[in-house]
């Protein structure tokens, strides 16, 4: 597991999550824990980094 900052696409408040770096591609949606909008999560991990890091409003 690693933590990965990133800034919401609606509130533009930076969000610290954990990243299971042992799956190679994760893609699903989840509440900002600020503003409880959905984001559309797409992460890519190789070698136990992240490589990838995608957090896209759900239109």
């Amino acid at each position: 597991m690693k933590e990965h900052f990133f800034q919401c696409p609606y509130c533009w408040e930076t969000i610290s999550m954990l990243v299971d770096t042992s799956v190679s591609t994760q893609t699903y949606i989840e509440d900002c824990e600020v503003c409880c909008n959905p984001l559309s999560l797409t992460i890519r991990s190789q070698n136990d980094d992240i490589v990838g890091f995608d957090a896209e409003a759900v239109q």
